[in-house]
């Protein structure tokens, strides 16, 4: 039997939107298009989160929702001294406080809120774009970097619900270190 870790955890937010907001349009800036914060999502095995801009398109089937600690939106607010920042301006679906999601890359795990479960793999991490310096605060965009979150693809059909949940995990996580980096690769950009 696989050990398991199990973490309580909130989900602060649901982020729905049918349509990309920050793709191109670097002149006019981003898109004016819905999104909602969903009470509860529908997520489908391999596809996503229905209603989703990424709801099952072939090049974003293995990374289709992407889960991101508060933690880390916290810090980088404190290190910019922007005051809070608005976690709805980053474009994460799930957003979590208390859930350390760096040593799930590569691991599968669950979610489970009001008794529903969903089973997720934590594909890669969601590096963030040059837009979070114009919609979060300047210098926002380098700050997120090691900690903009984790692209995953669900495993199982599901629902979530904003509020308290329950993260299953197969490797023992550090929720003290939400909002720390992770160590990336230098880059090769200037």
């Amino acid at each position: 039997m696989t050990e398991s870790f199990k973490y309580d955890v909130e989900i602060l937010h649901l982020l729905v939107s049918p349509a990309h907001a920050y793709f191109g349009r670097a002149r006019e800036g981003a898109a004016d298009v819905p999104t909602s914060d969903a009470d509860r999502v529908e997520l489908v095995a391999g596809k996503g989160i229905v209603g989703d801009r990424f709801f099952g398109k072939a090049a974003h089937m293995d990374a289709a929702v992407t889960l991101f600690s508060i933690e880390a939106l916290e810090a980088i607010a404190a290190e910019l001294g922007s005051g809070p920042l608005d976690p709805l301006l980053t474009r994460r679906n799930v957003v979590l406080r208390g859930a350390h999601l760096a040593p799930l890359i590569g691991e599968d795990f669950t979610l489970a809120s009001r008794g529903e479960l969903v089973q997720i793999r934590a594909g890669r991490p969601a590096h963030p774009c040059a837009w979070m310096d114009q919609m979060l605060a300047p210098g926002a965009h380098k700050a997120m970097r090691g900690r903009g979150g984790v692209r995953c693809t669900p495993l199982s059909d599901g629902i979530l619900h904003r509020g308290p949940a329950v993260l299953t995990s197969p490797v023992p996580l550090d929720p003290a270190s939400a909002g720390t980096p992770t160590l990336l690769r230098p880059s090769r950009l200037p």
